[in-house]
């Protein structure tokens, strides 16, 4: 296993961040928020039901008031269990009696209110018929900086992350390419991070020869050949929060066009990572990649956003995408992605995560952007 892990999260952290969202939703003239099981849920809490049912759970945010879990009575011994739960109030509710009845008495009746985006439609309509005057906002559009400034101790536990996802890629350039199907070298990184200590792989992407060209390709049967370009793409969660880095190496030597196109991404992927300052808007750093390959005369060929926050989960707000103005703040979290991508032929994508400092950013991916040869 690659690295320490740091001190948990204790009952006094999850209070801070309670009160410190609650805060949040009363600055921005909500009446409060309404978090229901997901990453919301676990980064303000600790708490994450074992299964999500029908059965309502959620927590209650509001301004100067103590939070307080809803939650069924037959799940209630687990919640009680959270670390966060000596920080707020359980008012659990039994098999029968209306769920809705026990939000809505939390509730200011007129409030408009942000709730959780994986919150059940269910759930939200038995709300707004039970108070049929009060209004909702997605937390992702209300709130959407909420979890996206990273304390030290949450910036550890990401930096132990990256370093683990490169000790994954920095194994994976020495196992055999070259005949075998991509399922196979996709299931030695799902190996090798566990190994190093995540506890859950949200994805393995290999992406070899024409498959490259897809950003999003799924992992198949087909066999890789020498002479292809190919797309390692992978991360999850250790300790539970995320890495994801992307490198492509290729299978014996490239031609001088694949390496030119690579040098490309790497300069864009350098630009993008030196836009990184306090007080940049979010959309600078996608165009200072996106500038280096448009004016190499790849602009079409660059189809998504340069970056994605990351966290609790491995794809989150901030977003480095045009129109983002959002200023960057030291403690974001995000990644710089840009790619390019020839239809039928290869394509090439080079990611790090990087953290804002306080003059400037700090990568968490530190393995090298150079082309890898592999066998």
């Amino acid at each position: 296993m690659t690295g320490s892990t740091p001190a948990p999260f204790t009952a006094d952290d999850y209070g801070a961040r309670m009160r410190r969202a609650a805060r949040a939703a009363g600055d921005e003239g909500l009446a409060g928020l309404l978090v229901a099981p997901g990453p919301d849920l676990v980064w303000l809490t600790g708490y994450a039901p074992t299964a999500v049912t029908e059965r309502l759970t959620l927590l209650v945010l509001a301004p100067g008031q103590d939070p307080v879990l809803v939650v069924p009575t037959l799940e209630a011994p687990d919640a009680a269990k959270a670390t966060g739960a000596p920080a707020l109030t359980l008012r659990d509710w039994t098999d029968g009696k209306d769920p809705y009845a026990v939000t809505a008495a939390l509730l200011d009746a007129s409030g408009r209110f942000g709730i959780s985006d994986n919150a059940w439609a269910m759930h939200l309509l038995g709300l707004r018929k039970t108070l049929p005057g009060s209004s909702y906002a997605s937390l992702t559009e209300a709130l959407p900086m909420l979890r996206a400034v990273k304390d030290a101790a949450e910036l550890e536990l990401l930096a132990a992350a990256g370093a683990a996802a490169d000790a994954t890629f920095e194994e994976i350039r020495n196992v055999p390419f070259a005949g075998r199907e991509e399922s196979e070298i996709a299931a030695d990184l799902a190996r090798l991070l566990r190994e190093h200590g995540h506890e859950q792989v949200d994805f393995t992407i290999v992406a070899s020869g024409p498959n490259g060209a897809n950003p999003h390709h799924e992992v198949g049967d087909r066999v890789v050949e020498r002479g292809d370009m190919v797309v390692l793409d992978f991360g999850g969660l250790r300790a539970g929060y995320g890495s994801d880095t992307s490198r492509t190496v290729h299978v014996g030597e490239p031609t001088a066009e694949e390496r030119r196109v690579h040098d490309l991404v790497r300069e864009a992927q350098e630009a993008g990572f030196r836009a990184v300052r306090p007080g940049v808007p979010c959309q600078e750093v996608d165009r200072a990649a996106r500038a280096v390959i448009a004016d190499a005369g790849y602009g079409d060929h660059f189809i998504h956003r340069t970056g994605h926050g990351i966290g609790v989960t491995t794809h989150e707000p901030p977003y480095m995408i045009e129109g983002e103005e959002q200023p960057l703040v030291p403690g974001m979290c995000f990644s710089v992605e840009p790619g390019v991508y020839l239809p039928g032929r290869f394509g090439v994508r080079i990611e790090d995560i990087v953290t804002v400092t306080e003059d400037g950013g700090r990568r968490l991916n530190v393995t090298s952007r150079e082309m890898a040869i592999v066998d």
